[in-house]
């Protein structure tokens, strides 16, 4: 460790990434449908959060306007949490995370489509790195995949998708109700999520019970560690940590779902396999530092935290 990096920023750092990369691991001990462990995520950890920010007294008046600013971002991650905790229980955490951090490459062009911002060799390199890691994951043994395995990888890259829309709609409210901090955005963004997925779960005629112990247990983690303290902790730290640095520990996120997903539901991994998690993770990394200086690539690694 270099000795100008700050201990404490770093090791939130590393406490928030490994938080997040519980999530996966969660929803497949959770024994509810996957948009019922979505609803439960949302609910308990918008609700978690909006307490913990009116008992330090950060929490301000919400107006129907600002409810309106985060219709978007609270619609646009409700379908994301549907399709992806499908596409955990059918190829796994471990993959499905991955498949979700290529928003990275998604955000990279919705920038250069709104704003002109430019690409450069960084998104080219590491783009290419990431397919052709993606492809010793799952295209070489494509042809020999059930067709529920297919889906649930099609299920993972539509997540990708789905959180590019929410970050989008959600920095646009950020700037637009400045008033408002980012925290207690994203619990309102987060019961509004919850409303969107309880109207799902009845129109697919689920039931919102929780069978039994384990699943509450899980459940209440959700969104206590993946909603709130690995954002809250990740987001604190990040400003004072190298943009680099800050790029190579959220690759935490999806390295530790991987080896969670190997250790504890005994993925089979074929060595090829473990070659392309490597290229897709470098690929990740370098297709994350894509501003031209440090405060840029900083910003946009802070758009970049996946659920």
């Amino acid at each position: 460790m270099n000795s100008g990096t700050p201990r404490g920023p770093l090791l939130a750092m590393i406490a928030g990434a490994a938080a997040i990369s519980l999530t996966g691991v969660l929803v497949k001990y959770a024994h509810v449908p996957p948009t019922v462990s979505g609803f439960w995520r949302m609910a308990l950890g918008g609700a978690m959060l909006a307490f913990a920010l009116a008992a330090l007294r950060q929490w301000r008046a919400v107006r129907l306007r600002d409810v309106a600013w985060m219709l978007p971002p609270g619609l646009a991650f409700a379908v994301d949490l549907a399709f992806w905790h499908r596409s955990i229980l059918v190829i796994g955490p471990g993959l499905a995370t991955l498949l979700g951090n290529l928003q990275v490459f998604l955000m990279a062009l919705a920038g250069l489509a709104l704003h002109r911002e430019r690409l450069g060799w960084r998104f080219l390199t590491g783009l290419a790195m990431a397919f052709a890691g993606l492809w010793l994951l799952v295209g070489q043994g494509w042809a020999g995949f059930a067709a529920g395995y297919r889906i649930g990888v099609f299920y993972g890259a539509f997540t990708a998708v789905c959180y590019t829309a929410y970050m989008l709609s959600f920095r646009h409210a950020q700037r637009e109700r400045s008033t408002l901090h980012s925290s207690q955005l994203l619990a309102i963004s987060s019961l509004l999520s919850a409303v969107v997925l309880a109207l799902l779960c009845l129109a697919d005629g689920e039931s919102f019970a929780v069978p039994d112990a384990q699943t509450w247990l899980a459940l209440i983690a959700l969104g206590l560690v993946g909603q709130c303290l690995g954002w809250v902790l990740i987001s604190r730290a990040m400003p004072r940590l190298p943009a680099s640095l800050v790029g190579l520990l959220l690759l935490l996120q999806p390295v530790l779902a991987f080896l969670m997903d190997v250790v504890l539901f005994h993925r089979a991994t074929r060595p090829i396999e473990w070659l392309g998690l490597l290229l897709s993770l470098a690929g990740i990394f370098i297709g994350s530092l894509r501003g031209s200086t440090p405060d840029e690539r900083r910003a946009q690694l802070a758009e970049d935290v996946v659920e």
